[in-house]
């Protein structure tokens, strides 16, 4: 029997793994919700949960004991290397959690991942998931509320516009300029040239005995 090996190695070294925790626990805190493999998801289930029993400790302590509530804050500091995620995690996700002992995440299994087919699985907090559905639910109506009102409103205000009238433009004549009238002179056909050709084509030619 093997004992004192807690944990799953995950195919990795002690620093590398410790890392890949680490990265998952400031995406789940900052996100409430992520996808993964199932081993990963039950190993980050065991990492984050005794830090999020800090976070809800540290709300208990008075401002007589702050130096007990900065304590807790120093040491998961030392894990989870994120100044937001820790931010959130003592600021917000610990008055969530406040009257919930333990069991502060939960773990659905999605099926198997195409490709590789590793058992993928989500992992999220327990108090989020539902108060997000609600308000995002919520949030749909007042959109749809405040669409129809808008619409009602702009049929109400809008005016009925009335018919444009067309206005015909008279053009005017422009004034020839002595070039114009130049060009016009020159651009007309010579009918006389053209008269003298056609007599001269038409009269018959005169032979030699004709002549005598």
């Amino acid at each position: 029997m093997e004992h004192r090996k807690k944990g799953r190695k995950l195919k990795r070294t002690a620093s590398h793994r410790k890392a890949l925790l680490s990265n998952l626990a400031i995406a789940l805190i900052k996100h409430k919700r992520i996808k993964t493999t199932l081993a990963k998801a039950k190993e980050l289930r065991t990492y984050i949960e005794p830090y999020v029993t800090k976070a809800k400790n540290a709300l208990k302590f008075s401002s007589k004991e702050a130096e007990k509530a900065l304590h807790h804050r120093r040491v998961t500091a030392s894990m989870i290397k994120d100044k937001e995620a820790i931010q959130i995690l003592f600021d917000e996700i610990a008055k969530k959690v406040e009257n919930r002992n333990g069991g502060y995440t939960r773990i659905l299994k999605t099926g198997f991942r195409y490709g590789d087919g590793a058992n993928e699985a989500i992992i999220e907090f327990v108090d989020y998931s539902i108060i997000k559905e609600k308000e995002k639910a919520e949030k749909k109506k007042e959109e749809i509320k405040g669409k129809g009102k808008d619409k009602k409103e702009e049929t109400l205000e809008a005016p009925a516009e009335e018919p444009k009238k067309e206005t015909k433009v008279k053009k005017t004549a422009k004034p020839k300029t002595k070039k114009t009238a130049v060009k016009d002179k020159e651009e007309k056909p010579k009918a006389k040239s053209t008269k003298v050709k056609k007599e001269k084509e038409a009269k018959p030619k005169k032979t030699k005995k004709e002549d005598k």
